[in-house]
C-alpha cells in the first residue's frame, strides 16, 4: 500500500475475504477512525466514533485512495479465486 503523508493505516486483522485497519494521525498518533468492510454496500468504508472530527480535502483523498486500493486488491484476489 501507499504511504500518505498525514495518515497511517495499520492492519489490526484479516480474513479470508476482508481486513480491518485503524487510521491515525501520523503527526499525534491519534485514532481517527477505523476503514472496514461494510456488507451492507459491498465495500471498504470509513467509521468514525469520534465527534468533532475534520478532514480537510487532502485527508479525504488519501482515505479514497486507500479504499480504493484495498477494493481493486479485493477484486483481483476474487478474480484469482474464480480461475
Amino acid at each position: 500500500m501507499a504511504d500518505y503523508k498525514y495518515l497511517s493505516f495499520e492492519e489490526l486483522y484479516s480474513t479470508t475475504k476482508t481486513k480491518k485497519f485503524e487510521v491515525r494521525n501520523k503527526i499525534y498518533g491519534g485514532l481517527l477512525g477505523v476503514v472496514k468492510w461494510y456488507a451492507p454496500w459491498r465495500r471498504y468504508c470509513l467509521f468514525i466514533d469520534l465527534p468533532g472530527l475534520v478532514f480537510d480535502a487532502g485527508c479525504l483523498a488519501d482515505i479514497q485512495d486507500f479504499i480504493n486500493k484495498l477494493m481493486e486488491e479485493r477484486k483481483e484476489a476474487n478474480h484469482d479465486d474464480k480461475h
